[in-house]
């Protein structure tokens, strides 16, 4: 079986996207961002990640 990630922690989509981490948790409550909660952790899947990303290319006209 492969590594192959399906969810991020919210430090890792602040680092990919290179902003701060309350910023992530900011784009998760105006539900930019979809998320999950695994127990206590929240998790974004990198399906959602790309989603919000084809999102912001599409408004930057």
């Amino acid at each position: 079986m492969t590594d192959v990630q399906i969810f991020l922690t919210v430090e890792e989509v602040a680092k990919a996207l290179r902003i701060g981490r309350t910023r992530v948790f900011d784009l998760i409550a105006k539900g930019e961002i979809k998320s999950v909660l695994i127990g206590r952790s929240r998790r974004v899947s990198v399906e959602a990640l790309r989603q919000y990303a084809k999102k912001l290319e599409s408004t930057a006209a």
